[in-house]
């Protein structure tokens, strides 16, 4: 048995076969679907529950980013890195939001795939380094623009821990067993952690953890 199973979707056929050929770099990785619209990715990883589905934005049917929702709610298991041109926040933000957990430019596959899947797959959070750099250059903006402190220094100890473990794309049982404490007090910090930072979501709390570069 391979120890990764993945998905990948894209309209283009030479993008997809550029694709495969990296990911079948690593032997003990297996490419089980191709798929060329968003509608069948999402059938396709219903179906065979792939570890990881490489989803490309701009696909026709459906969008990747709707796509992407589909099959978090349609396969838990599957982790989704989203494939795309663009770096702007917007993007990645919906992506966040949709519940993928890494953001790989296209032009950036070549060097950064196999390292975007390998850690979306661990759990963590995954965001090609231009895509990074824009969003943590647009964070000291931000930060040098205004006189208010930075409410991350409010944190306690326990709450940078979840924080970060968040950030990284674990769910509150998975923190829960990393810090040995219970779901429910990670839900109680991850909540109280929102409300400190002034941010409203997991979407918000990862593109916050990477301005700041806790996570890359």
């Amino acid at each position: 048995m391979p120890d990764l199973r993945l998905l990948i979707g894209d309209d283009h056929r030479l993008v997809r076969h550029g694709l495969r050929k990296i990911l079948e770099t690593r032997p003990d990785w297996e490419v089980v679907a191709e798929v060329g619209d968003g509608r069948e990715a999402v059938a396709r990883a219903a179906e065979l529950q792939p570890d990881v589905a490489i989803l490309d934005i701009g696909m026709p049917l459906l969008n990747g980013i709707d796509a992407a929702h589909q099959v978090v709610q349609r396969s838990p298991k599957t982790r989704v890195l989203m494939l795309s041109m663009h770096a702007d926040e917007g993007y990645v933000t919906r992506s966040l939001k949709a519940g993928a957990t890494g953001y790989l430019l296209k032009d950036s596959a070549d060097t950064d795939l196999l390292n975007g899947v390998a850690a979306v797959a661990a759990g963590h959070s995954f965001f090609s380094p231009a895509v990074a750099k824009r969003l943590l250059d647009d964070y000291v903006r931000r930060v040098s623009q205004t006189d208010t402190s930075d409410r991350y220094a409010s944190l306690s100890p326990r709450e940078r821990e979840i924080f970060q473990l968040v950030a990284e794309g674990r769910t509150n049982r998975e923190a829960a067993e990393i810090l040995d404490i219970s779901a429910a007090t990670v839900e109680t910090h991850r909540a109280r952690i929102l409300q400190k930072l002034e941010i409203h979501n997991t979407a918000e709390l990862v593109l916050y953890a990477v301005r700041r570069g806790i996570v890359s």
